[in-house]
This record gives structure tokens, C-alpha cells and sequence, in this order.
């Protein structure tokens, strides 16, 4: 995919979960996670309209391994919306760990949107809460303000981005996924196995350099 051309009205650049404790040194931190920074960057000159998520989880929260007497991180617990992957504590409310990183240019962003930050249940995606039923509010948003199409980027591929482009497809945005603005954990395969739901979803994927 060669030559998109950004429609500065309709376009819009959703950067997802770029935050210390998703980059390396943090609590839950995604291979080269921090390398998706400069890219972003670049990306942002190239947008009229930025939003950003932030993971924003209290302590104690309900996908923390530390909340279930014998977790595991990594492990799997079933919540009353279905199972659950539980994780290192990460991204609590007013930690270090839940800036965004320092090097990315976020002071041109619209929006800030938090998600996860209800304690009984998780939140991968920007739109839903993974009880695929509770909105964040993003979807009316992007509507009212007249967005089309939605480039994602950031943290991690294979959970909160995958999670957000199935949403906006669902939800009627089309959405490219610019892949080298962003980094997957891959646990045991999840990269490619989102990568098929994306597509099969109608999911576009381009470089930055295509855009």
C-alpha cells in the first residue's frame, strides 16, 4: 500500500498505550516497545488530529496476577465477562509507570482518553471495556467530530491495538494499522493470530513511509 494520502478533515491518528511501563524498564514492558516513538513522532506532523490512550489502572486492579492468591502474570483466571489474562502490576494511577514516554510528542493530542480504570474488569481496547459492552466514550467522540478513518498505532499490537481496530470495525471507522508504529508481546502466538482477525475484520495495513 503505497501513497496514502492523509484527508485532514476525516483522518485521524489514534496513538494507543505509549507509556513508560509498556517500554523497556517497565513493569509489563513489550520488546522495543520505545522504538515506536520516533516513528509516532513522525507520523504526528502528518496529522491534523491526534488521540491518545492511556492505560489508567488502580491498584489493585482486577488483571493483576497480585490480586488472585496464587496468580501467575501471563496466567489466565476467568471474570464474570470471560477469561482474563492476568498481568504484572502495571500502569497504576499516578505512577511513573502510567506516563506516557518521555520522547513522545503528545502535547498536540485532542483527546486523552483513560481505559481500565474501572478495578473488576480490564479494558484492552480504546472503544470497550472487555466486557465488549461498557464504551469508553471514543467511539461518540470520533463520530460527533466527523472522523472516517482511523490510523492506529502504539502499544501493544497483539492487545490494546488489535482490541481497538476490531472495535473501530465494528463500530463502522475503516482502519489502517501502521505496523512499524507499533510493537506486539506476541505470547504464545497472539501476533499472528490477531494479525488474522485484523485482516479477516478488513483491517488495512501500511509503513509510516506509505503514508
Amino acid at each position: 500500500m503505497v501513497g496514502m494520502d492523509v484527508d485532514q478533515n476525516g483522518d485521524l491518528l489514534l496513538i494507543i498505550d505509549v507509556q513508560n511501563d509498556f517500554c523497556p524498564g517497565g513493569a509489563l514492558a513489550v520488546a522495543d516497545g520505545d522504538a515506536v516513538v520516533p516513528v509516532i513522532n513522525a507520523l504526528s506532523d502528518r496529522f491534523a488530529h491526534r488521540v491518545l490512550t492511556q492505560d489508567w489502572h488502580p491498584a489493585g486492579h482486577s488483571s493483576f496476577a497480585s490480586s488472585h492468591p496464587g496468580g501467575q502474570p501471563f496466567g489466565s483466571v476467568t471474570m464474570p465477562y470471560g477469561p482474563q489474562t492476568l498481568w504484572p502490576d502495571h500502569c497504576v494511577q499516578g505512577t511513573p509507570g502510567a506516563d506516557f514516554h518521555a520522547g513522545l510528542a503528545a502535547t498536540g493530542a485532542e483527546l486523552v482518553i483513560r481505559k481500565g480504570f474501572r478495578a473488576p474488569i480490564d479494558s484492552y481496547s480504546a472503544f470497550f471495556e472487555n466486557d465488549q459492552t461498557t464504551p469508553t466514550g471514543l467511539g461518540g467522540y470520533l463520530r460527533e467530530r466527523g472522523f472516517t478513518r482511523l490510523f492506529l498505532t502504539g502499544l501493544a499490537t497483539d492487545f490494546c491495538v488489535a482490541f481497538s481496530a476490531l472495535d473501530a470495525r465494528k463500530l463502522g471507522f475503516d482502519v489502517v494499522l501502521v505496523e512499524d508504529a507499533c510493537r506486539a508481546i506476541d505470547l504464545d502466538g497472539s501476533l499472528a493470530a490477531a494479525r488474522d482477525r485484523m485482516a479477516a475484520a478488513g483491517v488495512a495495513f501500511a509503513a509510516s513511509a506509505d503514508i
